[in-house]
């Protein structure tokens, strides 16, 4: 068992849960965070009934993951409950996609809010926690299609900040690298998870070149792997059936 700590935002469901699973399942430290208090006695409540070692290794930090308040909260009580973090995984975030004429002010705001900021203040946290031990892993859920767009599915928003946090991803792996702390992005393509209505399935699995959506389990094999890894650094890891790979 490795025993190291996992922050891992947006973890009261889909892929943000699924990598709480993983890593409890590893011997892990799990601090989870969501903005539900509600949705994180829930998971922790599956998580228990599995078995996982809760409530010993599994902290619930609920919170608006947007303000650097919670940020500076989780970093607090993971320290304080565990004694250091380990890894990070920006996994909170949410995607509008629509027309750009469409698009509203709200849109702009909610998608800074979570997709940015809830990047940015964790992150920074993180980082400075990290640096005093030289050492740690910092994983970015971003997007695909920020890689390759589709004119099938217009996503502006989407694409400027996942976009933007790719490249963040390898300036920060740069900027870290001298402290032995690894940055690095899983970008998915479209995962099967409960937000996907299952009438718009086969409209979905047509968008991708492997004929289907991705899985849950897809994101976290990738997750793991760059964070088992001591010198994989920078790097930006599509999960997309194929998507990212050009046109088809």
């Amino acid at each position: 068992m490795s025993n190291k700590t996992v922050v891992i935002t947006g973890a009261s469901s889909g892929i943000g849960f699924a990598l709480a699973q993983e890593y409890l399942r590893r011997g892990d430290n799990v601090v989870g965070n969501a903005r539900s208090q509600q949705g994180l006695d829930a998971a922790a409540e599956r998580l228990a009934q599995e078995g996982l070692g809760l409530p010993d290794r599994f902290l619930a930090v609920a919170g608006d993951i947007a303000l650097a308040s919670t940020a500076r909260d989780i970093v607090h009580q993971a320290t304080e409950r565990f004694g250091r973090i380990d890894v990070l995984v920006n996994n909170a975030g949410i995607f509008i996609p629509k027309p750009l004429g469409e698009y509203t002010d709200e849109d702009l705001d909610r998608i800074i809010d979570t997709n940015l900021k809830g990047f940015f203040h964790i992150t920074q946290q993180a980082a400075a926690h990290m640096s005093e031990y030289r050492d740690g892993h910092i994983v970015n859920i971003t997007a695909s299609i920020a890689m390759q767009p589709s004119s099938r599915v217009p996503a502006l928003l989407p694409v400027l900040i996942k976009g933007g946090l790719n490249h963040a991803t390898r300036a920060l792996a740069i900027e870290l690298s001298d402290r032995n702390i690894r940055v690095n992005a899983v970008a998915p393509g479209i995962i099967e998870t409960p937000m996907h209505d299952p009438a718009t399935f086969g409209f979905l699995n047509s968008l991708q070149p492997a004929g289907r959506m991705g899985k849950v389990e897809d994101i976290v094999g990738a997750v793991t792997y760059l964070t088992d890894s001591a010198y994989t650094t920078g790097a930006i890891l599509p999960v997309d059936g194929g998507a990212a790979a050009g046109h088809w």
